[in-house]
């Protein structure tokens, strides 16, 4: 879902929503309910491995106007696309339907055959489809969707269009959703309906999201630990580098991706690849190398260090003499992991990481699933500009689309605003 990058103020976006809603349904809505996108500060692809990531909610987000109807019709409309879904919450149940036998205890997450919406439409469809699935009990509603989180950036626009759409239609049904129920049940809409294997991160950084921290997620027991992230502090910030090369996650390298890190941890005889300790990669790279080849290998050893920098920044932020060089290099390993371990960066995400850093950046590090997207930089504000105008430089000298730079703040997560 395209979107505006022109943020304003919390109070600018509810308003634009609230007008936006009445202009298209011809009434107030009974409510504006907010999910912010994520910037993952370290711990890529290791969420559907069990592992651990460091994401935050960032302060551009997913504004949803809604109202009840006294029908069972959805009607969901996407401001920056001037398009709209409408369907019967009865077609999504039902022999023959979309809907399947899965219950909201199934842990099969594999995508529906013949989905009711596709495109943009399947995320809120699929929210719709999901908590039905689940008992909830939902009605017909409109929906007024406007985002300032720009798509194909890796900052979780989908994830923030299912959070924000999943608050609106409990808010305007009469049901509440726990923190734990929206992640979980919106990435099941994700992976399910839309199609996207997608693991737990983004769905649990836009539920959880706290103002000035960062998240410590186990995804594997699903514990969450707000981390202190006061960049402030140290007059340093974190430096979204949109690329502006789209990216797609249903696309087959993110699938692949799953598919051989399932296939090594199988091959290991473990449950996922997080079982196989820092200590013990040698012998299971080996292993794995002998037995499937060096692609798996090497899959594996990006997930099992991936998961030892997550937990390495973390006791760097919770160090009496918390520095941020030490960062910057965990945020540096990583992205050579994603380069040349993972295989899911680009020539642009390459050329923002090493510019950054040749200009004065502590660290940088492509952000999101890969494939494009945005990198992230951790600067001093005393060469912000000096950052910024070396990558625009130096985009301009290969060819590349002029990137777009804004500063990643950690915000509050999903939440009903008005």
């Amino acid at each position: 879902m395209a979107v505006s990058l022109d943020t304003g103020s919390v109070a600018s976006a509810v308003d634009g929503a609230r007008r936006g809603f009445l202009e298209r349904f011809g009434g107030e809505p009974a409510g504006v309910w907010a999910a912010p996108g994520r910037v993952n500060v370290i711990g890529e692809h290791t969420d559907y491995n069990d592992g651990f990531v460091l994401p935050m909610a960032i302060d551009r987000a997913c504004y949803a106007a809604a109202a009840p109807r006294a029908d069972r019709i959805l009607r969901v409309y996407a401001a920056q696309l001037d398009e709209t879904v409408e369907l019967s919450l009865d077609a999504l149940v039902g022999p023959g339907s979309a809907a399947d036998t899965r219950d909201a205890a199934s842990t099969d997450m594999s995508p529906l055959a013949e989905p009711a919406a596709g495109g943009w439409a399947g995320y809120p469809v699929g929210v719709a489809w999901v908590l039905q699935q689940a008992g909830f009990p939902v009605g017909g509603a409109d929906v007024y969707l406007s985002s300032t989180v720009p798509v194909g950036s890796g900052l979780s626009s989908s994830a923030a269009l299912e959070c924000a759409t999943a608050l609106a239609l409990a808010g305007v049904s009469g049901f509440e959703l726990t923190t734990h129920e929206l992640a979980l049940h919106t990435q099941r809409a994700e992976n399910i309906y839309a199609g996207v294997p997608c693991g737990p991160l983004d769905q649990m950084s836009s539920a959880f999201g706290q103002d000035g921290s960062v998240l410590f997620i186990d995804t594997r027991s699903g514990e969450v630990r707000p981390q202190p992230f006061d960049l402030a502090a140290e007059d340093a910030l974190l430096l979204v580098i949109d690329t502006r090369v789209s990216h797609d996650h249903g696309e087959n390298g993110y699938a692949d991706r799953r598919a051989a890190c399932e296939r090594a941890a199988e091959f290991l005889g473990v449950r996922a690849l997080r079982d196989i300790a820092l200590e013990d990669l040698p012998e299971a790279f080996a292993k794995v190398s002998v037995g499937l080849g060096e692609t798996y290998a090497r899959r594996l050893r990006h997930v099992v260090t991936e998961d030892a920098r997550v937990q390495q920044f973390v006791a760097i932020l919770n160090h009496e003499q918390f520095s941020l060089p030490p960062l910057g290099h965990r945020m540096m390993q990583s992205h050579a992991s994603l380069r040349d371990d993972y295989e899911v960066s680009a020539p642009e995400l390459d050329l923002a990481v090493a510019t950054a850093v040749a200009a004065g950046a502590h660290g940088a590090r492509m952000t999101g699933g890969g494939f494009g997207g945005s990198a992230i930089a951790l600067v001093d504000r005393a060469v912000l500009e000096e950052v910024r105008d070396a990558v625009r430089a130096a985009f301009a000298e290969h060819g590349y689309t002029e990137p777009q730079f804004f500063p990643a703040v950690a915000s509050a997560g999903a939440r009903r605003i008005v």
